[in-house]
């Protein structure tokens, strides 16, 4: 059976779930391919669906999966011979018998409680946990919240009971995961530092590594969220996206916060040493050349760690596909714009890890003979020589405006 995931890290512990699902169900052998999909950007869609025209050419007996049929039902009429289900892993088993039978079974339904299925991980090191699955809001521009719907938090004991079992099946890392983690437990009277609090009591030699949260839930609970971001085994690294340097875009966008807010929560991570992520888009319809500007000072002024850099693309079934979209000359232009600053922003701010010495967990191995290790900070460190999911003392010798390199004292 081969899976082909695209996506977050969300499709990628779904994709874990089908692996575990089917060694249960005695399929891990069957000659299948399960497609996990990602509805994010236009093209990676248009990617999946030349793959899906391959596999069908060549007569395969396929699973579709994921956020593309769970956000657009119809893709299962364009594909009359696989069998589709949404981001429900738990319809996986009978959509892959029907399909190896030469059927099909279409079950694009909601998805359940995922932290207690079985999984088979893809790294040993690794281990991905999903904590909720949906989110709070009401962005303009997102078809994920089409495919998972509102916010489902999963019970924290069932968590806990997950992280147990992935450390001392030797993980050193642990992904906490969802559409927004700090969204987690408001619909179950919880909270993300919490959950936090109860993971990292636990025995072992781990870090535990926060997914996405949106600026104005972090905003709500910022001095506890800072606090259980201080534990040991918490990585420093926090993923706020922003998506926009403009106060007027990110109302038409439907964020619920300000530019200010933002910063208020970049510069609080920024307090404890953290590694900050965040995401813009660019070319926005209503972004006018102040508002990305706007954009670009943000970036210079917060000097994040990450910045994932987006072009604007309409999806269908959002509020902002009826808008009428800029050129795409001009969203390339500003695309370019944006990486460059960014790349300055980078490098400037990698090279002053040059010289640091410490511990570091080397996650995972390349084929040229370097491994990338994390310290508490979550930086990449590149290095040459040692294994995976071992704890090493690294010194950092250079860096790039996007990793470090280093050597094994």
């Amino acid at each position: 059976m081969e899976i082909l995931t695209y996506g977050c890290a969300v499709n990628k512990s779904d994709s874990e779930i089908m692996r575990g699902l089917a060694a249960e169900a005695g399929l891990e052998g069957a000659d299948l391919v399960v497609v996990n999909t990602c509805t994010v950007k236009t093209p990676t869609e248009n990617k999946i669906v030349k793959v899906l025209r391959k596999l069908r050419d060549e007569g395969r007996a396929v699973v579709v999966a994921g956020c593309m049929p769970a956000a657009r039902p119809a893709l299962a009429d364009e594909f009359p011979g696989f069998s589709f289900i949404g981001t429900d892993p738990s319809a996986f088993v009978p959509a892959a018998r029907a399909a190896l039978e030469g059927k099909r079974a279409v079950d694009i339904g909601v998805e359940g409680e995922k932290s207690a299925m079985p999984c088979i991980r893809e790294s040993p090191y690794i281990g991905i946990i999903q904590i909720s699955s949906g989110c709070l809001g009401s962005c303009s521009y997102c078809q994920t919240r089409l495919a998972r719907g509102s916010l489902r938090s999963y019970p924290a004991y069932s968590i806990v009971e997950r992280a147990k079992e992935v450390i001392g099946d030797g993980a050193g890392e642990i992904w906490l995961t969802s559409q927004d983690t700090g969204a987690y437990g408001k619909d179950i009277g919880t909270s993300l530092p919490e959950l936090l609090g109860e993971v990292a009591e636990q025995e072992g030699d781990f870090r535990v590594r926060v997914g996405m949260m949106n600026p104005n839930h972090a905003l709500s609970m910022l001095p506890e969220l800072i606090d259980a971001f201080d534990q040991e085994k918490v990585y420093k690294f926090a993923h706020i996206p922003v998506q926009s340097g403009d106060d007027g875009v990110l109302e038409d966008m439907g964020r619920r916060y300000t530019v200010a807010e933002f910063e208020k929560v970049a510069k609080a991570f920024q307090g404890i040493g953290a590694t900050v992520s965040t995401d813009l888009i660019v070319g926005y319809p209503t972004e006018d050349e102040a508002a990305f500007q706007g954009s670009v000072e943000l970036l210079t002024r917060v000097a994040p760690d990450v910045v994932n850099i987006t072009r604007f693309w309409q999806r269908p079934g959002t509020p902002a596909a009826g808008l009428a979209a800029l050129p795409g000359s001009e969203t390339k232009r500003r695309s370019g714009i944006m990486v460059d600053t960014f790349k300055r922003v980078g490098k400037e701010k990698n090279s002053g890890w040059v010289g640091w010495e410490g511990r570091a967990y080397a996650s995972k191995a390349a084929s040229n003979g370097t491994v990338t290790a994390r310290n508490d900070m979550y930086k990449p460190i590149i290095v040459k020589g040692g294994d995976e999911g071992q704890w090493m003392r690294v010194r950092v010798t250079g860096s790039t405006y996007y990793d470090l390199r280093g050597e094994i004292l």
